[in-house]
């Protein structure tokens, strides 16, 4: 099966048709206040969104639980690099102070939104701003009749279904839907169910999936295979860890579905008693850097010459350890043999060269 989704447009991020599947996250902690005037926790703020769309982040979603957020959130939006959604749970208020400012979209779940003339109202306006909306359904947070069902994965689905009608019956074609449950089979099924029915483009993730090796675990079993199918115009990847994380996962995960074409893919040994280099301190200090990197090219971390320039003859560039030296390898070639403590000197210039070829 192969779908394709209805285009949705996400401030200046298309989602659906044949365009690429993007990657959110979400912020984890309170927005800062803004009170008229921009503040140094608000330019921190944007400075670290600054790089997380230098990591790959294509959206970024904000809870906005009160007015004050809403107001701090459309601040950051005037400013952000990329599309800025709100995620409004129980006052609709919200949702229509939101779109007072340049946000992209509002997330708001069927099951605890309220009456269904405030709904309308979140329609009626988000049509004429041009704000795409999402309907994001959790298996926790159901309407009351669908509470109770056994039937987890049809329960999602049909709460999906309803607001879909009543946006429909409002004119109003600009939506993306989210079914997230923490079983990854059943995220699978009430996705691939969904898509058989409809072509309202999908966001994709695993609620509460847990901490970082638990929760990459669990959403890329569930999202590598409905993205090979063609399911999925937009994903995030739900870690109790740091956004960062959750952004270099969705990549990682883009790339194990044969979606990704461009950037970096690193590829590392997992260190063992033959190591004679520290591939994980170096890991540490150079991931953020290579996953910024926007060209095609494959980098190896291996810690001895049992797996280095052999093992990872395929990387356009690598480095192992030698005993207490370090080997700088292109293509299996050694091209550097530096002490440890310029290891970090040597790279960055190879680096540097491998990026203008």
């Amino acid at each position: 099966m192969h779908r394709t989704a209805r285009i949705v447009k996400v401030g200046n991020v298309l989602m659906g048709g044949d365009f690429p599947v993007s990657v959110q996250t979400m912020w984890k902690s309170p927005l800062p206040r803004f009170e008229g005037q921009w503040t140094a926790e608000l330019q921190a703020l944007l400075d670290r969104i600054d790089r997380l769309a230098g990591l790959g982040c294509d959206v970024l979603r904000f809870a906005v639980p009160d007015e004050t957020s809403a107001d701090s959130l459309g601040a950051i939006a005037s400013k952000s690099p990329i599309p800025l959604v709100a995620d409004i749970h129980f006052d609709w208020r919200l949702a229509l102070r939101c779109m007072e400012y340049p946000i992209a979209k509002i997330r708001i779940n069927p099951g605890n939104i309220g009456a269904r003339w405030k709904t309308a109202e979140v329609v009626a306006k988000a049509k004429d701003k041009g704000v795409a909306l999402r309907i994001g359904v959790n298996a926790g947070s159901l309407p009351p009749d669908l509470t109770d069902s056994r039937d987890q994965v049809g329960s999602c689905v049909e709460a999906a279904e309803r607001e879909i009608a009543e946006f429909e019956a409002l004119g109003f074609d600009q939506v993306l839907v989210s079914m997230k449950l923490n079983e990854p089979s059943q995220v699978e099924a009430a996705n691939r169910l969904f898509a058989s029915r409809h072509d309202y483009p999908l966001h994709l993730g695993v609620t509460e999936a847990g901490p970082l090796i638990a929760g990459v675990a669990r959403n890329a079993s569930a999202l590598v295979p409905l993205l090979r199918e063609g399911i999925g115009a937009t994903l995030r990847v739900s870690l109790s860890d740091s956004v960062e994380s959750e952004v270099i996962a969705g990549r990682e995960i883009l790339a194990c579905a044969g979606l990704v074409k461009k950037g970096v893919r690193i590829v590392s040994c997992p260190r063992c008693g033959r190591a004679s280099f520290d591939t994980h301190a170096f890991l540490a200090c150079w991931s953020d850097r290579l996953y910024t990197l926007k060209e095609p090219i494959e980098i190896a971390v291996m810690g001895c010459v049992v797996n280095g320039p052999g093992e990872a003859r395929h990387a356009e560039l690598g480095i192992t350890g030698a005993g207490s030296q370090v080997l700088i390898f292109r293509k299996g070639e050694i091209v550097r043999r530096v002490e440890a403590a310029d290891a970090n000197k040597a790279f960055g210039e190879e680096l540097a060269k491998a990026l203008v070829r």
